[in-house]
């Protein structure tokens, strides 16, 4: 009888605790550069078509492919450093969340290739001076001259 009473209490407490038990996740996406594409709230990485490399949002790093190897590092390789991130065309990897994005990155160069643009992408540097009250005629040091810094060259 008191095995019984023992079994009983037990599945009690089994049931109470699993009733109560919570599975929480905690995702740390990051804060965007001021060259990310704005909208996108939730997402890691983002694939840089023009210059076959990946940026880690909450780890603040570029992913490139460098001797067969992929470098993890807070800037682009040497042949990339004339590269305007304001200007060229950021892909939102908003359906992976592990942490080699590259994986992928057969399927990616394919779809995603030098030059793939599919259209003006604002920044949260526009953004911020366009609430400021501020026009940014994307007219950057680095040779962007984009279209008034405007989505879809709209005020």
């Amino acid at each position: 009888m008191k095995t019984v009473k023992l079994i009983a209490v037990a599945l009690f407490l089994f049931a109470s605790t699993a009733n109560h038990a919570q599975v929480s996740i905690n995702v740390n996406f990051g804060t965007p550069p001021q060259w990310g594409p704005v909208g996108y709230s939730q997402v890691s990485y983002y694939y840089l078509p023009d210059v076959q490399s990946y940026y880690d949002i909450s780890a603040q790093q570029f992913i490139f492919l460098n001797n067969g190897v992929w470098i993890r590092s807070r800037s682009l390789p040497n042949r990339y450093r004339n590269y305007d991130l304001y200007g060229g065309y950021k892909v939102v990897l908003n359906d992976y969340h592990g942490s080699r994005p590259y994986t992928h990155y057969n399927e990616h160069k394919v779809k995603y290739y030098k030059g793939y643009n599919k259209g003006h992408q604002q920044n949260y540097k526009m953004a911020a001076n366009h609430d400021n009250g501020h026009h940014d005629n994307g007219n950057h040091d680095n040779g962007n001259h984009g279209n008034k810094g405007h989505k879809n060259g709209k005020h």
